[in-house]
């Protein structure tokens, strides 16, 4: 009897725990997830300043243009005003320097002309704040910021630099992969023997993990040996924070992931119902997470987002665990197993009434690793559906888009 996919996301998710938090530098915070929530201490920007270089005025002196106005300040960026404005006088103002007393408004650089030496020609009027930042018009100090759980991104953490606050996060997991079978060879063998088959399962997983920003160590490719196996896991289990292996979870007499932890205890192996990726395994090796994914290399890619991204977030402390899904029409239809959830390979675009569609990119089969490689998505076909007619309408689960859906929105109260 299959297991139902939600079922085995729960029991996953539930069994992971959080990694230690940490201080990093900025830059170190891409990709990583807060730990705490983070509150402005001070208003940002802290000063009124000038948006555009050019010169700071009382906007009721330049109702009148052209006129000619008295320079008694040269304020760049960084710098102090010296001087008050008081009624017919201007400073020359550069972008980011403070606003001088007295001073409510910014004349561009392009809206005046040069007069004398000591004054500047003004040819348009301004209004009271024109081009003037005002203090905490970004932020007020004391008002949230972001949120613990919130998984940085560059411009996040470019927020935090402004404001000084390095930030707290969970550590990146450490995961140790490896592909197991004797007829996987290097991806740089040039010839192939028959039988042999090149290893592109570790590329794939080093490709997935390192965009969740884990640290990866790689086994490697372990051969159909049950000792050289357990050897290998010994090893693994030590620094690790999760074990990921592609090969030797289904029901044949050299799988070999299978029977090295078949009597483990603390390893399951299931049929999922979903495909691709129906042989599962999962459970821990010590105390560290295993997971066990198919041999066929479309099967890792989709049983990699559907278990092992959401649990590696979660171990992150991430809100946010599931990738965006959008509703979307299926223009060719398919025919897929009533009793699975199926995940298609396809390929989209949006028509000029902002509709997602969406087509196979190429063959189905788990092995047929191009057409993911062409695809933007997987149109998600649930079970009990079966047939979809030409024009019927499906979700996509968007697999170049970051994580939008949390635990509660994919998998309810479970």
């Amino acid at each position: 009897m299959m297991r139902p996919l939600t079922d085995m996301q729960t029991e996953v998710l539930d069994r992971m725990r959080l990694l230690d938090e940490i201080e990093v530098d900025f830059a170190d915070a891409i990709g990583a997830v807060l730990s705490r929530n983070v509150d402005a201490p001070d208003d940002l920007p802290g000063f009124e300043n000038a948006a555009m270089d050019g010169f700071a005025v009382i906007a009721a002196d330049t109702v009148n243009p052209p006129m000619d106005l008295t320079v008694v300040d040269d304020v760049a960026a960084g710098a102090v005003p010296s001087v008050a404005l008081t009624k017919g006088t201007v400073a020359r103002i550069m972008t980011g320097a403070p606003i001088p007393e007295g001073a409510d408004a910014i004349v561009p650089v392009e809206a005046t002309e040069s007069a004398h030496a000591n004054s500047v020609r003004i040819m348009e009027g301004a209004s009271v704040g024109d081009h003037i930042r005002p203090a905490g018009g970004n932020v007020r100090a004391g008002a949230r910021v972001f949120n613990a759980g919130l998984r940085m991104r560059s411009t996040h953490a470019s927020v935090m630099a402004s404001m000084g606050i390095r930030p707290l996060v969970r550590r990146r997991p450490v995961v140790a992969m490896m592909s197991t079978g004797d007829e996987l060879v290097a991806p740089s063998t040039p010839t192939l023997v028959r039988g042999a088959i090149r290893d592109s399962n570790r590329t794939l997983m080093r490709g997935l993990l390192t965009d969740l920003g884990a640290e990866v160590r790689d086994y490697g490719i372990i051969s159909d040996d049950e000792r050289a196996f357990e050897a290998v896991l010994e090893d693994a289990v030590n620094g690790a924070d999760a074990i990921v292996t592609s090969g030797g979870v289904s029901m044949g007499a050299y799988d070999i992931v299978k029977l090295a932890l078949r009597d483990s205890g603390s390893v399951g192996f299931w049929k999922i119902a979903m495909q691709p990726g129906k042989p599962f395994g999962f459970g821990t090796v010590g105390d560290v997470p295993f997971f066990g994914l198919p041999g066929n290399p479309v099967s890792v890619f989709v049983s990699f987002e559907q278990f092992m991204r959401p649990a590696l977030l979660a171990m992150m402390g991430a809100d946010l665990l599931f990738r965006d899904r959008v509703e979307a029409i299926l223009d060719d239809g398919a025919d897929t197993n009533p009793d699975k959830t199926v995940f298609l390979r396809v390929a989209t675009e949006r028509d000029g009434d902002g509709r997602w569609h969406a087509r196979e990119s190429g063959g189905q089969s788990s092995n047929v690793l191009s057409a993911l490689a062409f695809a933007d998505a997987l149109a998600v076909v649930p079970v009990g559906t079966g047939r979809v007619e030409p024009g019927g309408t499906v979700e996509l689960e968007m697999i170049h888009w970051p994580e939008a859906r949390s635990r509660r929105e994919v998998l309810g109260d479970r």
